[in-house]
């Protein structure tokens, strides 16, 4: 008996640039006026909470604590994040197929600042979404189910996105589309140097 559950097609057949991103709910957590240890209660995040009216870059890759996306694909974007803010960004976003408890501890790990305010959502330069249930994932095509490779099930294949109030802007995917249960992991097109140079060329004057 197999227990293979392979991505459906509609779920890895990635978005076109215009698209809007999908309309999905986040299940995060929020700090909270508290002398407990883990001062933070449960917020629902929505997509339009996260893109409406905003210009964002978003970045995803296949899991926290990984090799690559913990050694250059978050450092990446955390060095230029003050780069891409002065050429118009609003928020960059880092998003992962992980839990929001996964998420925080990796920021943490990752040296991000975090945002101590009461009523804050995460860190004060790149944000972390934990898109845990894979929702945003699926809706926007990325889905990639690595069994035989890795054991990791479900995550997200490696992109970045610049997406304008809500709409796909632009999309940089890995190798150029998904490959399930992929051996190679490439790093060539989503990295924040290729989003830095995509940025100045589009930035206005």
């Amino acid at each position: 008996m197999s227990y293979s559950q392979p991505a459906k097609p509609e779920w890895s057949t990635p978005v076109k640039e215009g698209a809007d991103v999908p309309s999905v709910v986040f299940k995060t957590r929020v700090r909270i006026e508290s002398e407990d240890e883990n001062p933070f209660d449960w917020k629902e995040v929505t997509s339009d909470d996260l893109f409406k009216g905003k210009r964002a870059v978003l970045f995803a890759l296949p899991g926290a604590f990984t090799p690559t996306c913990s050694n250059t694909h978050v450092p990446g974007y955390h060095a230029a994040y003050n780069e891409m803010k002065a050429l118009g960004v609003d928020e960059v976003y880092c998003l992962s197929v992980n839990d929001c408890f996964v998420m925080r501890q990796w920021g943490l790990k990752q040296k991000l600042p975090e945002d101590m305010t009461v009523g804050a959502n995460g860190f004060s330069t790149v944000k972390m979404i934990p898109d845990g249930a894979a929702q945003f994932t699926r809706g926007m095509g990325m889905s990639c189910v690595w069994e035989q490779e890795r054991g990791f099930g479900e995550r997200s294949w490696r992109y970045s996105a610049v997406i304008e109030n809500g709409k796909v802007e632009k999309l940089f995917i890995e190798g150029g589309a998904i490959v399930q249960d992929s051996g190679p992991d490439p790093f060539e097109v989503s990295d924040a140097t290729t989003m830095l140079n995509y940025l100045k060329q589009t930035a206005k004057n």
